[in-house]
């Protein structure tokens, strides 16, 4: 036995020295030696270094983590370099060399989103990582409110995360209400929703405007920590009535401990401590049952600040094992589709009639024009397929383009409208922006008072800087798209060029932003902030 052992060791012997030679390699590389240590992804770690070695480092760093956990970069700015905050104006003044005939309008100075943190006397009795954070934060620029700072102040709010949702779902004749939603409300040309950790991921960046750096187990480490910065939490704060909703089983997910832990005054209602008074038990169960069933139950307690997770456009999308699908398959059968594409957009219709329903009942209170209804999928049609970059047939079929990039894949839809904005010139953000941003938007457009610095998204109305990035550190801006993994950028327009240094500030920038994901998640940060408040 033992001279068996002995002739295994030779064996493998060279396979060890082949082992640290490819170590040794991959230390080298500028990009793989970013992956494999300081910017660790498992999404990223795959196909890089294969399957085995990606759950190995995986392993590692959740039992270990790594030295560069919450280090930041020197101090960066939100804005680029030899920029000054524009200062916004209701009309530009003429030049020198222009005659006015009119009154020059006034100069409007806005305020920063800062609030008054003394962040010295913070440190003074904080962790390591607290402090690491600390230091970060008051390193930054803060944005400025702006034109449409407390355009919703006062408002109710209804916050819908959809369920597998999509831009392609929306039709004028297939679904004439979310068009309308889409087309006479805020509009948001290039929104995309990171994924990578699944449902309760894409809650988690809808909810908290943070990256899910501890995958599936972020939202859960959520429950017992002092979520401050919710709409939840701050829209109960003004004195609004509040409460979560979800049609599938209230316990899925520990969601019976982490949704009544954000801050919505009466907590949290799914299949199974009471949305069963209003839902049938199929599969999946029905988004327009769970709104027409609760919308009663509100719709008096003015203002009201309401959360749907919706879960009718869950997969599969086969007539045969979705419920939704099978209620709307005959709406759907002369598409020019395959069968499982057109078995997701029936399962989706089904939001379209809760849309329909909720629309219909907000005017008929005689409150459209006061009420935000703010829609945001929790991520990608990951049921069309196998989830595997390339080989995406009928997400390809369903986007139009073949699906090759997780840009590409995780472009997605933002659907912001209330009644007040059907009869205002359209609101169109052209620029980059992803789940990231919407509670920061939120934020200012309903007059809340809040410091810009904490939230690693952007009000997107505001002067920050547009910077959409992932937890793999790609990241998309305007002058173009920079895929972490391969080193490699792609000007978003052909043959342009960007200034010196530009890639590298905004890759120091994600890589601030990635690290203070993490740190946030890591130590509670915002109890260390705003405890004394609550």
């Amino acid at each position: 036995m033992r001279l068996l052992f002995q002739e295994i060791k030779k064996i493998f012997r060279p396979g060890r020295c082949l082992i640290a030679l490819a170590v040794l390699l991959i230390m080298l590389h500028p990009v793989h030696r970013l992956t494999y240590h300081e910017q660790y992804n498992y999404q990223t770690a795959v196909p890089q270094f294969g399957l085995i070695s990606a759950m190995r480092l995986d392993l590692q760093d959740k039992l270990f983590g790594n030295d560069y956990e919450f280090e930041f970069t020197p101090p960066e700015s939100t804005l680029p370099p030899e920029t000054e905050p524009s200062t916004q104006t209701t009309n530009p003044a003429p030049t020198e060399t222009e005659e006015s005939t009119e009154p020059s309008e006034t100069v409007i100075e806005y305020s920063e989103n800062r609030l008054p943190i003394n962040f010295v006397t913070l440190m003074e009795n904080a962790s390591s990582t607290e402090a690491s954070l600390d230091s970060y934060v008051s390193s930054l620029t803060p944005s400025k409110q702006n034109e449409f700072t407390g355009l919703f102040a006062g408002k109710n709010l209804i916050f819908i995360s959809a369920e597998a949702f999509s831009r392609e779902v929306i039709d004028p004749e297939l679904t004439p209400t979310l068009y309308r939603m889409a087309t006479k409300g805020i509009q948001f040309t290039d929104f995309y929703q990171p994924s990578g950790a699944g449902t309760t991921g894409g809650e988690y960046q809808n909810i908290f405007g943070m990256l899910p750096t501890q995958g599936g187990m972020s939202f859960k480490r959520k429950a017992d920590d002092f979520n401050y910065y919710t709409m939840g939490t701050q829209l109960d704060r003004l004195g609004y009535y509040g409460k979560a909703f979800h049609n599938n089983d209230y316990t899925f997910y520990d969601r019976h401990r982490t949704h009544i832990a954000l801050g919505y005054s009466d907590g949290f209602m799914g299949y199974g401590n009471g949305m069963e008074d209003y839902v049938q038990n199929l599969w999946p169960q029905s988004d327009y049952e769970m709104i027409s069933g609760t919308f009663p139950t509100y719709v008096d307690q003015q203002p009201f600040n309401i959360y749907y997770m919706s879960v009718s456009g869950h997969n599969n999308y086969q007539t045969g094992s979705n419920a939704m699908t099978k209620r709307h398959w005959d709406r759907v059968q002369e598409l020019p589709y395959s069968s499982r594409v057109k078995g997701y957009i029936a399962a989706n219709l089904e939001m379209e009639d809760a849309m329909a329903y909720l629309i219909g009942a907000l005017e008929e209170a005689g409150i459209a024009d006061d009420t935000v209804i703010c829609i945001i999928p929790d991520h990608f049609p990951y049921g069309l397929d196998s989830e595997v970059l390339g080989d995406m047939p009928y997400l390809s079929e369903l986007y139009g383009y073949d699906v090759d990039t997780t840009w590409e894949r995780d472009h997605s839809v933002w659907l912001l409208w209330s009644g007040c904005l059907e009869d205002m010139e359209p609101v169109v953000v052209d620029s980059p922006t992803s789940s990231l941003d919407v509670l920061p938007t939120l934020m200012n457009l309903f007059g809340i008072e809040f410091d810009s610095r904490l939230l690693p998204g952007r009000d997107v109305f505001s002067d920050a800087e547009a910077i959409v990035f992932n937890a793999s550190y790609d990241w998309v801006t305007e002058l173009g798209t920079y895929y972490a993994g391969y080193g490699k950028f792609v000007p978003a327009v052909e043959g342009n060029t960007v200034p010196d240094g530009y890639i590298d500030r905004i890759k120091s920038i994600v890589k601030n932003k990635v690290t203070y994901c993490e740190g946030v998640l890591d130590c509670d940060y915002f109890r260390h902030i705003f405890e004394e408040e609550s």
